[in-house]
């Protein structure tokens, strides 16, 4: 793999692969690297989170009607208002709670439910990928280091 990454007669997409490959996990040899990896990539997860991610505060429904003389249907039409960005304080220790747990959710596939800006939900999609790639090159890393020892 070593060889590869350094030759010049391989393409530069292979070649590209093999060196991201070799930063992340050491060539799936690496656990501790790609578990440095993963932390750094939820560090910057939850700090782009809580900096852009979250709204300013949770959206509430408000349901709307009018109820009909002589009773009747009544139909209620609930809206929405979109997530807004912050733009006091955004670093605090209940956005910090809220971005912490979605960014722990990305990690394993689950969504969190937690209403997000236009920002938040791409970073979250972005992360939901990444970071459990880094997760199986350290699964992956670990099982090689196990499978070795016996």
């Amino acid at each position: 793999m070593e060889m590869r990454r350094h030759s010049h007669t391989w393409r530069q997409a292979e070649r590209w692969l093999l060196q991201a490959y070799w930063l992340l996990c050491g060539y799936g040899l690496r656990a501790s690297r790609a578990l440095g990896w993963l932390a750094a990539a939820m560090i910057t997860t939850i700090m782009l989170m809580v900096g852009f991610g979250l709204p300013n505060e949770s959206p509430s429904q408000t349901a709307t009607g009018t109820v009909p003389e002589g009773g009747g249907k009544v139909t209620f039409k609930i809206d929405k208002e979109d997530p807004s960005n912050p733009t006091g304080d955004r670093f605090t220790g209940e956005r910090y709670q809220k971005a912490l747990s979605v960014t722990l959710n990305s990690v394993i596939f689950r969504s969190s439910g937690q209403e997000l800006t236009t920002a938040g939900t791409y970073i979250e999609m972005t992360y939901r990928l990444a970071e459990p790639v880094l997760l199986a090159f350290a699964g992956l890393a670990v099982r090689g280091r196990v499978k070795r020892g016996s």
